[in-house]
């Protein structure tokens, strides 16, 4: 089946600026991402980074595209862990938002941190969160994480029956179609700016495309392609310069094959999207400044 994030042990939920006891304060130079595009979780916090510009103010940290540490933790991360923990002997899993004025992690909560980089850090403007669009994002996130991420490695999974990959195969259509006719009433999914839906919805299109695609037959993947708004909306943030510069499909398929072990299928044949014809260049297009030190670099994107 396809491969999963590790949930070993809970996750670190400190939030910067929610509780003045916890000293997380919203200070600019402050606080470091540690991430690994290859890994959705990481993709979406690198996006929302660019999004809101902020190179300068959070900086990044790459990380290899395969993790190489025990439990599918990175072990440059370990010190980090260590540092927060007392005797932590769990995975060393990223993303991590680190204090770099303590050495410790504050958060590796995805959500609590692409809030808390809008919020505090985001400027003015609306931003990936909108003002009373809340509710509207979270649906979406709804739709992606049930509709499509786990519908799609059910109808994936060779070790369950034709009717439950069927069912799971048509709930994943389903929220296709529903996404389909949003997009055709606006550019981005909320309207005419891209928001946190829009990071959500492409990282799920790009995971459907370039790691669940490996588990269905021809017949499911070519009905998941016959929504040509949906996928012409991918192609299109793929060339926009906070999104398409971060897609590391090299280090997908390769962190993907080396945690998967489920069975290949036909599907895995039948390409939905040509990524590499509308990436940009990463080093031109993405606005934001990362050490490179630890990066595998991507070759096809």
């Amino acid at each position: 089946m396809p491969a999963t994030r590790p949930t070993a042990v809970p996750p670190f939920r400190g939030r910067i600026g929610r509780d003045a006891r916890s000293g997380h304060y919203a200070v600019p130079h402050r606080y470091r991402l540690h991430l690994s595009p290859s890994c959705p979780h990481c993709l979406r916090i690198a996006i929302t980074h660019s999004l809101l510009a902020l190179g300068d103010t959070v900086p990044v940290t790459l990380l290899p595209a395969v993790p190489d540490g025990p439990g599918g933790g990175h072990s440059r991360l370990r010190p980090l862990y260590e540092a927060s923990a007392h005797r932590y002997s769990g995975p060393t899993l990223a993303p991590v938002l680190g204090d770099d004025w303590t050495g410790r992690i504050v958060s590796t909560h995805t959500p609590d941190i692409l809030r808390d980089l809008a919020r505090w850090f985001g400027g003015d403007g609306p931003g990936p969160y909108p003002r009373d669009a809340e509710a509207e994002i979270e649906d979406v996130e709804r739709l992606c994480e049930q509709g499509i991420d786990e519908a799609a490695q059910r109808a994936g999974q060779p070790d369950t029956d034709d009717t439950a990959r069927a069912a799971a195969l048509d709930v994943l259509l389903r929220a296709l179609g529903t996404l389909e006719r949003r997009i055709t009433r606006h550019a981005y999914v909320l309207g005419d700016e891209p928001t946190a839906a829009d990071v959500r919805l492409w990282v799920t299109l790009v995971q459907l495309d370039t790691v669940h695609r490996w588990h269905l037959d021809a017949s499911a993947v070519h009905r998941v392609a016959g929504h040509p708004r949906l996928w012409a909306y991918a192609r299109r943030l793929a060339a926009h310069p906070a999104f398409g510069p971060h897609l590391d499909l090299d280090g997908i398929a390769r962190r993907h094959h080396a945690h998967c072990r489920g069975l290949e299928a036909a599907g895995a044949a039948v390409r939905i999207v040509d990524w590499t014809a509308h990436v940009p260049d990463r080093a031109a297009a993405r606005p934001d400044r990362v050490r490179r030190d630890a990066v595998i670099p991507a070759s096809g994107a």
